[in-house]
């Protein structure tokens, strides 16, 4: 079965925490990344890793963030709130749109209100949001079938690693 995944961010500060989110997206299949706000448009073209990740996944600013839900979407806001799902124990929906807040604030009351899902990781301290981009997108794919040939490591793999383990 196929899955759709989009990352939406609100009002994001860091011109690097978002190239790191561009990164993951790229590592773990993210279709589409969409941002609220000016500072992260002001910030981009000063951070040369933004600029070339921007090549690899639709980086779209807009207005509001439910405007540009992706059709047949669950969104999905992640953030430490109560009553949250911990991540852990969360089943990830085929078709998603999970919804960050901003590196010095949370999604607004309003905005939880509006979502279908609300996860948190449970960490002794609030992850950057670089961290918690990461860490739910690696908990997707390890809660779903990947592939684990030999031939998807070559093809991921950075072209100066031709490492192998003989051992079993």
């Amino acid at each position: 079965m196929s899955s759709h995944v989009s990352l939406g961010l609100v009002n994001p500060k860091s011109a690097v925490n978002v190239a790191s989110i561009l990164r993951a997206a790229g590592c773990y299949g993210v279709n589409a990344v969409f941002y609220t706000g000016q500072r992260y448009r002001y910030a981009k073209d000063f951070n040369a890793d933004t600029r070339a990740f921007h090549k690899l996944i639709p980086t779209i600013g807009v207005e509001d963030l439910f405007e540009c839900k992706p059709k047949g979407s669950r969104v999905v806001a992640v953030e430490l709130v109560e009553n949250a799902v911990p991540l852990p124990a969360f089943e990830h929906p085929d078709n998603a749109f999970y919804v960050f807040g901003p590196e010095d604030g949370s999604l607004s009351n309003a905005l939880i209100e509006q979502v279908d899902d609300v996860v948190y990781i449970p960490t002794h301290h609030c992850m950057n949001l670089a961290a918690t981009a990461n860490v739910l997108l690696y908990d997707r794919l390890a809660k779903r079938d990947y592939d684990v040939t030999n031939a998807f490591i070559r093809r991921s793999r950075d072209q100066n690693n031709r490492t192998s383990h003989t051992k079993l």
